[in-house]
């Protein structure tokens, strides 16, 4: 073990690994509730959507252990799963072969990117403050998403978004507030696994509610169902809209790995003499692999979990905690009903809370700066309110531009983002002569 993954040079112990793959899991595991709840509203089946997240989140995650010696687990990731069913699927009208075509390409230009490290050299040539400014913008987008799904939003309120009220005809919107209530409570007191408690707890507070259903002669254990494999549709991958489609699932994934990688690596000090995350290739190549094994087996696009934080606090510091982390993952896959219990109002304390995770972001954009504070305001508000990640992305990224040229900043604007820039714009145009 010490040989392997160098317990003793990052000073570790394989305890501290076990115990730190353990709470990485109880702190993501709840992606094995929230992903195919997402997903089946696309119209894939829940258990072979369960089946996917749980085996896509093992390969990731052994890849990361010993490609890379990282302390960071994988898995479909929120955001992601939320663009693939709520905009691509139920907004643009295209069907789940459709979206999982471009997870799959995207995870295959992934891997060539990251065998020729052509990935680093991308994420350095967009905007920071636009990187910062999506983690936002699908943060509140996420949140939105679990206020709608638990009830406690809706649009006949007289507005034309408001609170439900808090009666026995809103049950669902009642035992979601708990179920937040319970998460803040426990994410606040440090406890290990604090968002999967609140899922668990939420789900039984559900029950003389109505809101859980339990099913006559149930049993927690069952064989894992089939997965929807190599579910593709080649045949519109030459469209202006498959670009589009593509380019956001490329472009989300490759901050949301980077920012993770980043964050992990500055908490557990495993950065080399230049500031840089040690074996950042492999690292990249991880979620690279693990978005192609997802998309073959019918789920979202892979990618690195900010939760991995919580194993690292617990004392991880290299892949024998991700081994852990990935067998909890494959003994997991025999426990599918257990997870089929829980209800969307169960689930939606973890989408709002996870969605105040990812507004830290903006505490790093610099909004003194119009040029960049406008844009990144743009991305922000776009998502949520057009409920569209990508048109989050598309406005931000010609907003960016337009900000530059009147602030005298053109030579601020890398190659690439003019190109982004000039594509989006043509979509738009496409789309309004329809």
């Amino acid at each position: 073990m010490d040989k392997l993954f160098k317990l003793q040079e990052r000073g570790s112990t394989v305890s501290r690994e076990v115990i730190g793959g353990i709470t990485t899991f109880l702190a993501m595991s709840y992606i094995l509730a929230v992903n195919p709840g997402i997903l089946s509203g696309a119209g894939l089946e829940w258990g072979s959507v369960f089946t996917a997240t749980a085996v896509s989140a093992a390969i990731a995650t052994l890849v990361m252990a010993f490609c890379a010696n990282l302390p960071v687990a994988l898995a479909p990731g929120l955001g992601l799963n939320a663009f693939f069913t709520y905009t691509v699927v139920l907004g643009m009208g295209c069907t789940p072969a459709f979206a999982l075509t471009a997870v799959l390409l995207e995870g295959i230009l992934f891997i060539v990117l990251s065998l020729f490290g052509i990935r680093e050299a991308i994420i350095k040539s967009i905007p920071l403050n636009l990187r910062k400014a999506v983690a936002v913008g699908i943060g509140l987008f996420i949140a939105l998403i679990g206020l709608a799904n638990a009830g406690i939003v809706a649009n006949d309120t007289g507005t034309l978004i408001g609170f439900v009220n808090l009666d026995l005809k809103h049950a669902s919107a009642i035992v979601a507030l708990l179920g937040l209530v319970i998460t803040i409570v426990l994410y606040t007191l440090k406890v290990p696994g604090a968002i999967l408690i609140g899922i668990i707890l939420t789900t039984l507070i559900g029950i003389p509610f109505g809101v859980t259903t339990v099913p006559e002669n149930f049993s927690p254990v069952s064989k894992p169902a089939s997965p929807h494999l190599f579910m593709f549709e080649w045949g519109s991958v030459l469209t202006v809209k498959f670009f589009i489609v593509f380019f956001t699932f490329l472009f989300t994934d490759l901050f949301d790995t980077i920012g993770t990688l980043l964050g992990v690596a500055e908490q557990a000090n495993l950065k080399d003499s230049e500031g840089n995350v040690v074996n950042a290739k492999g690292a990249l190549l991880s979620d690279a692999v693990g978005t192609v094994v997802g998309a073959c087996l019918g789920t979202s696009t892979v990618t690195s979990f900010v939760e991995s934080s919580s194993g690292v606090a617990a004392g991880a510091r290299t892949g024998l905690a991700s081994v852990v982390t990935a067998v909890l993952f494959l003994i997991a896959l025999f426990l599918s009903p257990l997870f089929a219990l829980v209800p969307s109002a169960a689930t939606a304390p973890a989408l709002i809370f996870v969605g105040f995770l990812m507004m830290r972001s903006v505490m790093g954009i610099d909004f003194t700066d119009l040029s960049e504070g406008i844009p990144a305001f743009i991305t922000i508000i776009v998502m949520p309110f057009s409920y569209s990640i990508s048109k989050g992305i598309t406005f931000g990224i010609i907003s960016y531009i337009l900000c530059k040229v009147v602030s005298k900043k053109a030579k601020e604007i890398p190659v690439v983002t003019w190109v982004l820039g000039a594509i989006f714009l043509f979509d738009i145009i496409f789309e309004a002569l329809k």
